[in-house]
């Protein structure tokens, strides 16, 4: 499917206002409502729109841990890969896994109780033997900058 302008202007207004009312997203696009619609349809059905969701501060409703892991596997067959990324993508309390390239295998976010509980998650996948070899913790002392990225109209543009 092949984008234009709108489309990565719709996308961008949802990024930044996933409950902007659809007269205002088709009054921001400059299109009448229905066909803003039609184009928001199309886009939710090729999957450039993922869902719809609320971002929720869980500090506020108890406290937290957020930690980074970086995970070195003992092996690297494809197997251990699989194996990896199942547990994680299992595991409620890995919110972000990505894999790396590099000095590390994956990037893990977890967001945990506290720290004792972070450990006995990092002590479960040690005995779970799903091929962890090494792994690093950095715990989080303060959120400095929490965003979704660039929006659409930046990757795009290539004026900027």
């Amino acid at each position: 499917m092949k984008l234009d302008r709108l489309d990565i202007k719709i996308l961008s207004v949802l990024q930044r206002e996933g409950r902007i009312t659809k007269v205002r997203l088709a009054d921001e696009i400059g299109l009448s409502p229905s066909p803003c619609m039609e184009r928001v349809r199309r886009l939710e059905n090729a999957g450039y729109i993922c869902g719809y969701r609320a971002e929720i501060d869980l500090a506020k409703l108890s406290a937290v841990a957020t930690v980074f892991v970086e995970v070195t596997l003992k092996s690297h067959e494809a197997t251990d890969f699989e194996r990896f990324e199942r547990a994680m993508a299992d595991c409620p309390w890995v919110s972000e896994c990505y894999a790396i390239g590099g000095g590390i295998d994956y990037l893990l976010k977890v967001v945990a109780r506290d720290i004792t509980h972070y450990q006995a998650l990092m002590d479960d996948f040690l005995e779970q033997d799903i091929g962890i070899g090494r792994y690093f913790t950095y715990v989080v002392t303060k959120p400095v900058k929490h965003d979704p990225g660039p929006g659409p109209e930046i990757l795009t543009d290539s004026a900027k």
